[in-house]
């Protein structure tokens, strides 16, 4: 199966880089299956309905979420008919939506969305490690799922790398989000599941992750908040990985860094070259 993981796409100039590209490398590249975190793609906090429908209409097969799920208010009623918006699994019992999704990929085999929240430097919700664990647990690589997919929305590196090998064997791929900085660790663990720390975000980098520096800038020197956090407005770098999987197994076979588009330097999977 071959995966593509967008990484946190910020505010209007991340929408327009998936709605330009994104097309264009589900036809490309034979994708079976895209994942796109959403939470920062309404104005850099949380979404909307009309969002995730443009998300969807671009190619998402799921859209994931983090600690900026409800910051559209109108995200706590819509999720509950969005099938394929996930939100973190660990929230406390009784949010609404869903923290797990088994949905169709294009090749109409089945793919397990799985999105957690990190609990260091950040609202301690329930023990993302037990709660992943159940839902692994409940639905297994290469029995009742093709391929599983865990968006670990987390603060700390250490954190997301425990979840890495926590999951390792268990998962096709399981890679970081929320700190909208791309790192460089992609790689296949020991256990056949891809990861990366975090896949960056779809957005504009001169900024500071994603927002127009000055509001930001100014609280750093003074102390002092004068102004909302907008996100910038230039062109966007389109972020993520690209997985391909065992047809048989589940796990991973390849993982390579997407980055094309704005300011980063451009990297695609030379093993989905045409």
């Amino acid at each position: 199966m071959r995966i593509l993981f967008v990484g946190d796409v910020v505010g209007r100039a991340g929408r327009t880089a998936v709605s330009e590209l994104l097309p264009g490398m589900v036809r490309d590249w034979s994708l079976d299956l895209v994942v796109v975190n959403g939470e920062n793609s309404a104005g850099g906090f949380g979404i909307t309905e009309a969002i995730y429908r443009e998300l969807i209409d671009a190619g998402a097969d799921a859209i994931t979420l983090g600690n900026h799920a409800w910051d559209q208010r109108e995200a706590l009623v819509f999720i509950e008919r969005a099938d394929r918006l996930v939100r973190p699994l660990n929230f406390p019992k009784g949010t609404p939506g869903r923290g797990a999704a088994l949905v169709e990929a294009r090749n109409g085999k089945r793919a397990l969305i799985v999105n957690a929240i990190g609990r260091v430097f950040m609202t301690p919700f329930d023990d993302p490690f037990a709660c992943i664990n159940r839902e692994l647990d409940s639905c297994r690589l290469g029995e009742a799922a093709d391929a599983i997919v865990v968006d670990f929305h987390c603060e700390a590196t250490s954190e997301k790398q425990a979840i890495g090998f926590f999951c390792d064997g268990r998962a096709s791929l399981v890679v970081g989000t929320h700190t909208h900085v791309p790192t460089s660790d992609h790689q296949i663990l020991p256990g056949g599941t891809a990861y990366m720390t975090d896949a960056g975000m779809t957005g504009d980098y001169d900024s500071i992750i994603g927002m127009q520096k000055e509001e930001p800038m100014r609280r750093f020197t003074t102390g002092i908040p004068q102004a909302r956090f907008e996100p910038a407005l230039g062109a966007a770098t389109f972020s993520g990985l690209a997985v391909e999987t065992d047809d048989r197994s589940g796990l991973a076979l390849r993982v390579a860094p997407v980055r094309t588009g704005g300011r980063l330097e451009p990297t695609l999977p030379g093993f989905w070259a045409s």
